[in-house]
């Protein structure tokens, strides 16, 4: 199954797409810029969304779900946030179809009155319909986040990492004062951090982005940012302040302690199932995916090898007690019992699917009570004892975790350059690609400037001490340093 696989040395994008599809995590739909995912890939999804939506329910946070459809009305209230989402909308103009000589057409009476928007992001609905949860100081902080699907309109698509349709979460709270709503946007930019540093064993930068990266009608954009073994930059989650904007657009005001009324303080936040896409490009190989254990669907795969009818019984009743143990230590376990492949198939599908550890017995192993470990993530193997078989399990499993993050670290380090001149930005960037540090003067035409004759973007101004110099295009004094690459 392997060599279906293109070498990540040949043709990257290609390596991706086929590490997607022999993983069996998603498929191209019939709808163009669609995604089909695939149970492997909703397992993936499922864990991602359950750790992080008990990070947000420890700090507070509740679910509740908003509408699919907005109307077109709502979006022309906050002037930045149309702008930024019009090129991308899908909009519903009618209610229904009729059959014509044996198919069927748009019934043109049932144009609707409004046209519905398919919801881009729920900004709008929401505080709309906040405006008659508030009306004290009693009845905030709002801290209410939705698991939902959203579409924007894309031309260019990639499964995982730019679809039409695509699975996130989106926070939406609301905050009687500015210093409780750019707490909570922090606050979220660390759960964000803590995610994917500790589930996807990711190394992510925090930071702002600049006016120009911001999300449409926030005043602040908060981000994590990934570095792909292409030295490519990935978004990875963003927190936005939103400061009073959607609070003035929708009227929503609240009573305070003194019977004054005020507007109210908001965020937004979300990441999407384009976290699968910076989980694949982090880890994997030429051999397939490569999941870190926390999060991967299957821990732990047990492939028994047996020549008669005699051995099948015996390998498998081994097999089936050292399951009992693994799943009684929390581990995510499987036994793969097909008769109708040979052992070296599955081995190499079980690597493509990037199951973090394989355990192999055969009759040799029953009679001496032994277990042979592979580990996915370096294809190294040992033999121990089946005595122990959980703790040993767990203990491996935790130091795969924590090797894929520091393998992950360590690349990114190495592809993380400095420069002081815009001459040795444009060749580094050309030689070596990866994160670049380098002054800039705070101006959006200089931003401009530098994206069109380099492609580069500005991906976040750190939130790290500054640091005085100079611009490295203009000249002009500059506080710190910010982080540039080229990003998916």
């Amino acid at each position: 199954m392997a060599n279906r696989i293109t070498k990540r040395s040949e043709d990257y994008s290609q390596w991706y797409l086929d590490i997607v599809k022999e993983a069996q995590l998603a498929e191209h739909s019939p709808v163009r810029g669609s995604m089909v995912i695939r149970p492997t890939g909703m397992a993936l999804w499922e864990n991602m969304r359950n750790a992080l939506d008990q990070m947000f329910k420890v700090t507070g946070h509740e679910n509740a779900y908003f509408p699919l459809f907005i109307p077109k009305s709502f979006l022309s209230k906050e002037a930045q946030h149309v702008e930024g989402f019009a090129k991308e909308c899908a909009v519903v103009t009618h209610s229904r179809l009729k059959s014509v000589d044996g198919g069927v057409e748009v019934d043109s009476s049932s144009r609707l009155e409004e046209e519905l928007i398919v919801r881009p992001t729920s900004e709008t609905i929401i505080w709309d319909t906040y405006r008659n949860w508030i009306q004290s100081y009693r009845d905030l902080p709002i801290l209410v986040n939705q698991w939902a699907n959203v579409v924007r309109w894309e031309m260019r698509t990639r499964l995982f990492l730019r679809t039409m349709e695509f699975l996130w979460q989106e926070g939406h709270t609301a905050h009687a004062t500015k210093e409780e709503a750019v707490k909570e946007t922090l606050q979220i930019l660390e759960i964000y951090r803590t995610f994917a540093e500790e589930f996807m064993a990711m190394p992510v930068i925090t930071g702002i982005k600049t006016a120009s990266e911001r999300f449409a009608g926030a005043e602040d954009t908060y981000c994590i940012e990934a570095l792909m073994q292409d030295g490519k930059a990935l978004q990875a989650g963003t927190s936005h302040f939103l400061g009073q904007n959607f609070a003035k657009a929708f009227d929503v005001t609240f009573q305070d302690k003194d019977g004054e009324h005020k507007l109210v303080w908001a965020t937004s936040w979300g990441v999407s199932t384009r976290l699968i896409g910076g989980l694949i490009m982090t880890h994997s190989d030429d051999n397939g995916l490569v999941l870190p254990p926390r999060l991967a669907p299957k821990q732990i795969v047990i492939v028994p090898i047996y020549r008669s009818d005699e051995e099948r019984e015996k390998v498998l009743g081994y097999g089936q007690y050292l399951l009992s143990e693994l799943k009684e230590h929390g581990i995510r376990a499987h036994m793969d019992t097909r008769d109708t492949y040979k052992p070296g198939f599955k081995f190499a599908e079980h690597e493509a699917r990037g199951i973090p550890l394989r355990i192999t017995i055969g009759p040799r192993d029953v009679q001496n009570n032994k277990v042979e470990w592979a580990r996915r993530d370096t294809l190294s193997k040992e033999i121990t004892e089946r005595e122990g078989l959980g703790a040993r399990a767990a203990e491996l499993l935790n130091t795969i975790q924590v090797d894929l993050y520091d393998k992950a670290l360590a690349r990114r380090e190495e592809m993380t350059s400095e420069v002081e001149t815009y001459k040795e930005f444009k060749e580094v960037l050309e030689q070596k690609g990866g994160f670049i540090y380098a002054h800039w003067d705070g101006t959006p035409e200089t931003e401009e400037l530098i994206k069109n004759e380099t492609k580069a973007t500005i991906r976040c101004i750190p939130l790290t001490e500054t640091t005085q110099g100079t611009c490295m295009v203009t000249g002009k004094a500059s506080n710190q340093k910010v982080l540039f690459a080229i990003a998916y």
